[in-house]
């Protein structure tokens, strides 16, 4: 019970303004012990989800499950989080607490200072991505790497049914909106991540999601670990590479990497980041003059903006900004 108010907690920040959030509100302690109830007598199933999509930037549809649903979701991430944690390599930097983008991307840059000695000796980056990751996680092998670590057989039946509550064809595919999907994600390729360190022994390697980087001293070896990678995804996890997105380069050309493109001594945003910034920031303008948000979400649109150049090489940008706030 402790464990499902805490997660309410933290389901409901910055969520508050929503209706369906302030209807489960409206009679909280009521939905909570009901929820409780069904939980420990295992007759909670979870609802059917609600389908959309959202272009972030690219095209992506979303699966939102119910209020109910989401907080049971929450529950679960809370105790499954402190037990997988630790044994997820340094290096993992997706949805996972003091980790994200901005330290992602710092690491590469200190990497790349490290293998190439201060940009002194060659080396080469491989950047990969899983091809419709999400959509082709098998559910099986997902329940048997969970079940390395869980035998309390009450989350597995609560695992099993969430992880079971969506799929795109039979056993295949986990829904974007779960907070539980983006733990279960990690869950699945830190087997990736665990190959890559401890059998191909890589010493600099990077993960985000489904987007990774690998860095080395010889072009020869990048070469071999594209074939032990791929291989292991297609035998192993029932993925692969994205065959468009294998892309090679000299340490002292630019890596894109999470928004950023990172250059000996300096990085840039993204051109593409740029661009969705900008139209952004006019679109928020012209909602606020139309009364659509306040003037006060307006300005915090911007302020978040603007720390994310804090983080680049970005004073162009950042002019532009200034320049359509004044318009």
């Amino acid at each position: 019970m402790k464990n499902i108010f805490s997660a309410w907690v933290e389901f409901k920040r910055g969520k508050t303004n929503k209706e369906e959030v302030q209807d489960f509100s409206f009679r909280l302690e009521d939905n909570i012990f009901k929820l409780h109830r069904a939980l420990k007598e295992k007759e909670w199933r979870p609802s059917p989800y609600t389908s959309f999509y959202v272009r972030d930037p690219k095209l992506r549809h979303i699966h939102k499950a119910t209020v109910a649903d989401r907080l049971v979701n929450q529950a679960l991430f809370r105790v499954l989080y402190q037990i997988f944690d630790p044994s997820f390599i340094l290096d993992s930097y997706s949805c996972r607490f003091k980790k994200g983008t901005h330290r992602g991307v710092n690491k590469l840059n200190t990497y790349i200072r490290r293998i190439t000695r201060n940009h002194t000796r060659p080396a080469y980056a491989l950047k990969c991505d899983v091809r419709k990751f999400f959509d082709n996680i098998s559910h099986d092998i997902l329940f048997d790497i969970i079940k390395r670590k869980i035998s309390d057989p009450d989350v597995l039946w609560l695992v099993s049914l969430i992880m079971r509550s969506f799929e795109l064809c039979p056993g295949i595919g986990l829904p974007l909106g779960n907070v539980t999907s983006q733990l279960f994600a990690n869950v699945y390729l830190n087997e990736l991540d665990q190959f890559v360190k401890h059998t191909l022994k890589v010493k600099y390697y990077l993960r985000y999601c489904d987007d990774f980087v690998v860095l080395d001293e010889h072009k020869t070896n990048i070469l071999k670990h594209i074939d032990s990678i791929d291989n292991f995804l297609k035998d192993k996890l029932l993925l692969h590479l994205h065959p468009n997105k294998i892309i090679i380069r000299k340490c002292t050309q630019s890596i894109d990497f999470l928004g950023y493109v990172v250059l000996p001594n300096y990085r840039i945003l993204r051109t593409k980041t740029k661009k969705r910034i900008l139209k952004k920031i006019i679109l928020a303008k012209t909602r606020m003059i139309q009364g659509l948000i306040s003037p006060e979400k307006f300005n915090h649109t911007i302020k978040s903006y603007l720390g994310i150049l804090t983080h680049c090489s970005g004073k162009k940008v950042h002019e532009d900004i200034l320049k359509l706030i004044k318009e």
